[in-house]
């Protein structure tokens, strides 16, 4: 078992998926975000089916930050209720993992 998690999030725009990304890596929460698009979900809304197209973001981060990487999609995403959800990676490439672990370290020297 490793400290590592993916979070999963949705967006309603590629313009809205990008720039969560970017603010997720730019403030070191993330290791890579990748955006898979576009998606169709299907999802029961205030009592009705919808479906609609979106924009997956995959976050690869570490589960300490999990608080921080949630605050800032609640801050930044567009949604009422943004999909957050984390899933513990249980194993990986060691350096991947390694790589994981020096994108999200904020070096107060560099900031």
């Amino acid at each position: 078992m490793t400290d590592k998690i993916i979070v999963f999030s949705t967006c309603g725009s590629a313009e809205e998926a990008r720039s969560i990304g970017r603010s997720l890596v730019e403030a070191h929460l993330a290791a890579c975000v990748n955006i898979i698009a576009p998606v169709l979900s299907i999802y029961r809304w205030q009592g009705a089916i919808e479906e609609a197209a979106e924009w997956l973001l995959v976050i690869k981060t570490r589960r300490e930050l999990t608080g921080k990487v949630e605050e800032e999609l609640r801050r930044v995403h567009s949604y009422q209720v943004p999909e957050i959800l984390a899933v513990q990676v249980v194993d990986g490439l060691r350096a991947y993992l390694e790589w994981i672990d020096s994108e999200t370290a904020v070096d107060s020297s560099t900031e």
